[in-house]
């Protein structure tokens, strides 16, 4: 990507997130289309294949991108919250592309080169927003993003939905506890979380085309991820990735145990 300012390793993995998105968009029966993906593939400059050809993590990662970003559209439309916040958006182009209820506000949050070069391609396509959108240049280990995220609108009081989508992975344990003890400071009751099961890492297959990503893998959480949720004032539940690939029509080749949590805030929380 070519913004005013150099993009983090982390950062630049959206891209790889939008080659998937792309292709998905390609095919003749997808479970989602982002016209917007390819553009920003091209705008990088970066290759587009994005097939699932190679390795067995690699098409597992693509299968997972694929399943992941049909279920999130659906959670999301379905949270019954007029505040959406998209925590480290990257190229997310759910505000656009989602057909929100009326009086729906999508928050983004993300670095600011990240949402420069976003802006930047989604300006020159004529891109106008289904919903109303906020974009908010934040680091999410900075302590002051809440107080931000307040200011720009968002309303505390009122029920939201939190999509942290592919982040957590990359944080460290304390790093991620910190994110969600802030998250759970802004979320009333019956308010939803969407995130990834935790995983354990360190069992990740090595495969150097993807080391680019997989290096930079800290693992949040880790497997106890709903766990630590369910203690700290969420209710969780888990979905497997293998079932909803079934029934999306997109069975896996491989087993796994992937999935995704969708908490809601308790008021006891």
């Amino acid at each position: 990507m070519t913004t005013s300012e150099p993009l983090s390793p982390v950062s630049r993995t959206a891209l790889s997130v939008a080659r998937v998105r792309a292709y998905e968009s390609s095919r003749p029966d997808p479970l989602f289309v982002d016209p917007y993906a390819a553009a920003f593939v091209t705008a990088a400059d970066a290759p587009m294949s994005a097939s699932g050809r190679g390795s067995d993590l690699a098409k597992a990662l693509v299968a997972h991108g694929i399943l992941r970003t049909r279920f999130y559209d659906d959670r999301l439309l379905a949270a019954g919250a007029d505040q959406v916040v998209l925590l480290a958006a990257g190229l997310d182009t759910r505000a656009y592309r989602l057909d929100w209820p009326a009086g729906t506000r999508v928050f983004e949050l993300d670095l600011a080169p990240v949402l420069a070069f976003k802006e930047r391609v989604l300006d020159g396509l004529g891109a106008v927003p289904s919903s109303g959108r906020t974009t908010l240049p934040a680091d999410l280990l900075d302590g002051d993003w809440p107080a931000r995220l307040v200011g720009a609108g968002f309303d505390p009081a009122r029920r939201s939905a939190w999509l942290a989508e592919g982040l957590l992975v990359y944080f460290t344990p304390e790093e991620a506890a910190g994110l969600f003890t802030a998250v759970a400071g802004l979320a009333a009751p019956g308010s939803r979380l969407l995130l990834e099961k935790g995983q354990d890492v360190k069992a990740t297959p090595h495969d150097p085309a993807l080391a680019h990503i997989t290096g930079l893998w800290r693992g949040g959480l880790g497997p106890d991820t709903h766990g630590w949720l369910d203690r700290h004032g969420w209710t969780t539940a888990l979905t497997a990735l293998d079932g909803l690939g079934e029934t999306y029509g997109r069975p896996l080749s491989r087993p796994t145990t992937r999935g995704f949590i969708e908490a809601v805030r308790r008021a006891d929380g």
